[in-house]
């Protein structure tokens, strides 16, 4: 039995980790993958938008080569705040279902059963896709998760969506030579596309080297083909990759197994108290960018550091 259990082992459940050794707490993190797991699954190249001082956790240090650090940089980072807190982890273990039981939560996953007296769920959003639920997605060439340009040259590729991702994406497998063509529901790009690449995709696509279709939806996906639809219009394009960068939401399956309220408002936020950042279940927390629900632009690693610190002094209060 523990005094919690943490599932999730990102950045936010790291941090919560850290908080939760430093007060002597009995607890264990539960991680389905690997360390950082949706961090390992961002693109190779991939540098981050915050300053590695932003980042930091724990009171150690990101050392970075440059003011924002790369993918790779932060793994090394994540894995040195793991080996020197010599933190609890159980990796590839999948969380199924948890029963309150009196004053403890009965946790059951794929590997174990544990026992717990809080419980904070810090899973992010990053590992669970927005599907386009079309005929074919499930084909090999369709791909939600951006690794690299390299496989992409002098292939047909079909980048949908029409946000950071979806032009971070087009941009490069068109530098690196492949033939480029987005489909976007909306009638622009999104506005809060970063600075310095919204000019530069929108002149890609002013100037005919991107093919840029608005206010269009896929329709299905086949082999060799995608079949488009616009202004009620079907139209069929060649094709051998479709990068579906549609974004990401928070794991609802798993929240409803766990028995976590949400909020009925637009973006489908989890139940919680802003204040103390516990759930619709007494002792069960949120912890991270998956308070954010749907809207995922509002929160960020660096913006949600203080929440290990926040949920465990609640849980000292209530220990003592």
């Amino acid at each position: 039995m523990y005094d919690l259990v943490i599932i999730g082992g990102g950045p936010t459940g790291i941090n919560c980790g850290i908080s939760a050794k430093k007060a002597g707490l009995n607890y264990l993190i539960i991680e389905k993958g690997v360390l950082v797991n949706s961090l390992y699954h961002f693109p190779a190249n991939m540098t981050f938008f915050s300053t590695s001082k932003l980042l930091e956790i724990g009171e150690i240090p990101f050392i970075s080569h440059t003011d924002k650090p790369t993918r790779r940089e932060a793994l090394e980072y994540y894995r040195r705040l793991t080996s020197s807190y010599d933190l609890n982890i159980n990796f590839y273990e999948t969380v199924k279902s948890m029963i309150r039981e009196g004053d403890l939560y009965a946790i059951k996953t794929d590997k174990g059963d544990y026992e717990a007296k809080s419980v904070i769920v810090a899973t992010g959003f990053y590992d669970t896709i927005r599907k386009l639920d079309v005929p074919g997605e499930e084909l090999p060439k369709v791909k939600h998760y951006y690794d690299e340009a390299h496989h992409y040259i002098n292939q047909k590729v079909l980048v949908v969506g029409a946000a950071n991702s979806a032009c971070d994406v087009a941009l490069e497998t068109w530098q690196k030579g492949a033939e480029v063509t987005m489909a976007v529901r909306s009638k622009t790009l999104y506005d809060r596309v970063k600075y310095w690449i919204l000019p530069n995709i929108q002149n890609r696509i002013k100037e005919g080297s991107i093919i840029a279709h608005f206010e269009t939806e896929v329709l299905e996906i086949r082999e060799t083909e995608v079949d488009l639809k616009k202004d009620g219009k079907v139209f069929t394009i060649e094709n051998d990759w479709v990068l579906a960068m549609t974004g990401y939401q928070p794991n609802y399956d798993l929240l409803s197994r766990l028995g976590i309220g949400i909020s009925d408002d637009e973006f489908d936020t989890p139940i919680l108290n802003e204040e103390t950042l516990e759930s619709s279940l007494p002792n069960v927390y949120l912890a991270g960018v998956l308070n954010s629900g749907r809207k995922t632009s509002s929160l960020f690693i660096e913006n949600t550091r203080h929440h290990g610190d926040v949920i465990i002094n609640q849980i000292k209060e209530k220990l003592i």
